[in-house]
């Protein structure tokens, strides 16, 4: 598995660092490569996290491009599981290679990133102390079925695979500190995804989470304004929570 690693160029001696993972969207996307990177507002945050004294990884998770069709099908009828595990790896191989400190672990993505960082925190919930999803998915009966069908078939045929596969199901398992950002006219992930899974925190009663709404933006921001308020909260939620 390919991965991308920010980190401090001389790690100090005995320290442990916070760990950040990072979780590239669209779920086929191929995001480690020897070229200038699709996600170049990410990686001047995460050079931005290293200076804060965290360290970041950044990998090509089961079902990313360019690793065989093996690789590729991994997820079918199971979105959200080899990813998770190849995010667990990621974590346990950052603490033992390079000084990470698996109290403070966090996560963070946008769209298919957004579904995994949900999953992370109702999954493993042990592992990963806070995070940030961003125009995530919730719950896959809702969306694009062009795209689900061919990893999920269709509810109607495979109830479990979509049940299995939908954080919102998972809503309970809650623990740690959730960020959930979302364009309230998105046309690719509708932002009935966040308030569904806002209304079922709400029915759960759980605490540390928030809803960051921006009315102007579909999926891709567009406003400066927008990405600046997005990347200070992120930024914020990791500050206060893993150090």
């Amino acid at each position: 598995m390919w991965g991308k690693l920010y980190r401090p160029a001389n790690l100090e001696p005995g320290r442990k660092y916070p760990i950040v993972m990072f979780v590239h969207g669209a779920g086929y996307l191929q995001n480690v490569s020897k070229r200038y990177p699709v996600y170049f507002r990410e990686q001047m945050f995460h050079n931005l996290l290293v200076e804060k004294g965290y360290i970041v990884l950044d990998l090509d998770y089961r079902a990313s491009r360019g690793y065989g069709s093996a690789w590729r099908t991994a997820i079918y009828r199971q979105m959200g599981y080899p990813e998770l595990e190849d995010y667990v790896d990621g974590v346990n191989w950052m603490a033992a290679n390079h000084q990470g400190d698996l109290k403070n672990v966090g996560v963070y993505g946008g769209s298919y990133g957004g579904f995994m960082t949900f999953m992370a925190l109702m999954r493993e919930p042990e592992m990963f102390k806070s995070g940030a999803a961003l125009r995530p998915v919730t719950d896959w009966t809702t969306y694009n079925h062009e795209y689900t069908a061919n990893i999920l078939n269709t509810p109607d045929l495979d109830p479990e695979a979509y049940r299995k596969s939908s954080p919102i199901e998972y809503a309970d398992k809650l623990r740690g500190h959730l960020l959930i950002s979302h364009g309230m006219v998105d046309d690719n992930v509708f932002y009935q995804d966040s308030v569904r899974i806002a209304q079922r925190l709400i029915e759960l009663k759980k605490d540390h989470w928030e809803l960051a709404s921006y009315p102007l933006e579909r999926h891709a921001f567009v406003q400066p304004e927008s990405w600046y308020d997005q990347y200070r909260r992120i930024y914020q939620l990791f500050e206060r929570t893993l150090k």
